[in-house]
């Protein structure tokens, strides 16, 4: 481990890999020297960018197509990673998608998806790598949300699920911190990706350049509270545009 690489030796795994936050993430905790375990559900994608960090960066880079919303896909996840690496440092809950909108208007279809990947996919991913975490007294990072922290009006499902990621998170922090575990969760506002293409435009076409974050800033932030070490831990990091709250 040197000062430009101060994840090397360990092993980190990311969920919704495949792009915006979760591939700058990958890219993020690569260059910081980790070996990196991509998951998502595009199997193409995954491999490419796999083979891309591996080459970019020098560390191991394994893709894992996984449905986070199945818990056996997702147990097999997390023992591919230990089975591969021989342990797991590094948790990045970051899956997640927005559908529908208005309570009133939202199919119950629309209702059990949002609920299945931004709440059972972050539980059933913590659930199995919470040994091999605490074991190593590991960083576990969930990505969440300025709509888990204020009203969101346009989208009340989405919020409560991002609500739901913070109660969980916090609360895994405050039962396992003891045993050495780190626990953070990041909170960006907008960010220019793919995220939003399930209600209409996605943020990276809804927003120009230098008017929403980017998924690297959001990356290095994740990266950022991957590298400590105990006894300390970042417990919540907000990210949010300069002028969020005048448009409040």
């Amino acid at each position: 481990m040197t000062d430009d690489t101060p994840l090397d030796g360990r092993t980190a795994l990311v969920t919704g890999a495949s792009a915006g936050i979760g591939a700058a993430t990958a890219r993020a905790l690569a260059r910081d020297g980790a070996d990196v375990v991509l998951a998502a559900r595009s199997e193409e994608r995954l491999s490419e960018l796999a083979a891309d960090v591996s080459a970019t960066y020098g560390v191991e880079a394994e893709a894992v197509p996984t449905d986070v919303t199945d818990e056996d896909a997702v147990a097999a996840m997390v023992e591919a990673t230990v089975d591969e690496f021989g342990g797991l440092d590094v948790l990045v809950n970051n899956a997640g998608l927005a559908r529908g909108g208005d309570v009133a208007e939202m199919s119950t279809d629309a209702y059990r998806t949002m609920m299945d990947v931004n709440c059972d996919g972050m539980f059933f991913a913590t659930r199995e790598a919470l040994p091999h975490l605490v074991e190593n007294e590991g960083n576990l990072v969930f990505v969440g949300s300025f709509a888990g922290q204020y009203p969101r009006p346009g989208n009340p499902v989405y919020a409560a699920t991002k609500w739901w990621t913070r109660g969980f998170a916090h609360s895994v922090e405050a039962a396992y911190g003891d045993e050495g575990l780190a626990v953070t969760v990041v909170n960006p506002t907008e960010v220019r990706s793919e995220f939003g293409s399930e209600v209409g435009d996605p943020f990276e076409e809804r927003f120009e350049p230098g008017e929403a974050s980017e998924p690297a800033e959001i990356a290095d932030a994740i990266a950022f509270a991957a590298r400590q070490k105990p006894p300390s831990t970042v417990s919540e990091l907000d990210l949010y545009r300069r002028d969020k709250f005048a448009h409040f």
